[in-house]
């Protein structure tokens, strides 16, 4: 049986490419990729030959089978996407546990990444992170995930499509205002190369001045959980019993039962009011 190599490729300069990755990309049966187009650019910049096979989010269900039957005939198989490392916020994860449940061999080949690199970069402590991938593209979505993010204290990366690029920082002042700090990471390894640092409605102010372009990486710097308030009859039960004497943590108790709420909620919640 022949091996799955998930091979990552240059995220804008073709000299981040390692040599093993190339030498892998010419000896494989087929590549698997996002764009043909694009991934013919760069083996074209290899001089490797290798025939191409689409893999995209529309076609994946077919192309997993497809593909797992090429290995289990013998076939070695790379899969790539369009820059970076397959599956991070790219397509691969049917093809990678299809592969595991035929008892095929998967071998990563690591290299550029622009969550990593934008991490290194950022000033940012680097563990712990929370990678998000790509926000929603929905407004509601979009700002329901950014209240969430108030409850995370460590660094948080996501990508954004330039096209999106302002109502993503709208919604994040409306969610923490100045209250973390904010990187901006676009077109990374690549010419225009921009790592811009400052404060949600600094950065904010720059690319309203600024037409965003190119592909970005944002990282929201750490800061500490904000606990959601308590709920305004939860808030006024606890603060009548506590006045009349009662202990804290028995009148939490109490409320949370007759509101039917997680009683050590009501009581942490009532301590960082």
């Amino acid at each position: 049986m022949a091996t799955l190599y998930l091979i990552a490729t240059p995220i804008g300069n073709l000299e981040d490419l390692s040599p093993r990755a190339a030498r892998l990309l010419a000896a494989v049966a087929v590549i698997a990729c996002e764009d043909t187009r694009r991934t013919a650019k760069l083996l074209a910049h290899l001089g490797v030959h290798t025939p191409l096979l689409s893999y995209h989010q529309h076609n994946e269900p077919r192309r997993a089978a497809e593909l797992v039957a090429r290995l289990q005939a013998g076939q070695d198989v790379a899969l790539v996407s369009d820059a970076g490392m397959p599956l991070v916020s790219d397509p691969g994860l049917l093809l990678v546990r299809a592969a595991i449940a035929a008892g095929i061999a998967i071998v990563p080949v690591p290299g550029p990444n622009a969550l990593l690199a934008a991490l290194a970069a950022s000033g940012f402590p680097p563990e712990p992170f929370y990678f998000a991938g790509f926000l929603p593209a929905k407004p509601t979505a979009r700002q329901r995930l950014l209240a969430a993010w108030r409850q995370r204290p460590e660094t948080i990366i996501f990508y954004e499509a330039p096209h999106r690029l302002l109502a993503a920082l709208a919604d994040l002042e409306a969610a923490f205002a100045a209250s973390r700090p904010l990187v901006a990471a676009r077109e990374l390894t690549k010419l225009h190369e921009e790592i811009r640092r400052g404060s949600i409605p600094e950065l904010r102010a720059y690319f309203t001045r600024q037409e965003p372009r190119g592909e970005f990486t944002l990282l929201l710097g750490p800061g500490a959980a904000v606990a959601e308030p308590l709920p305004a009859e939860a808030a006024r039960r606890m603060q009548a019993a506590v006045a009349a004497g009662l202990d804290p943590k028995l009148a939490a108790k109490n409320i949370a039962r007759d509101l039917g709420l997680p009683r050590a909620e009501v009581f942490r919640r009532w301590q960082g009011r």
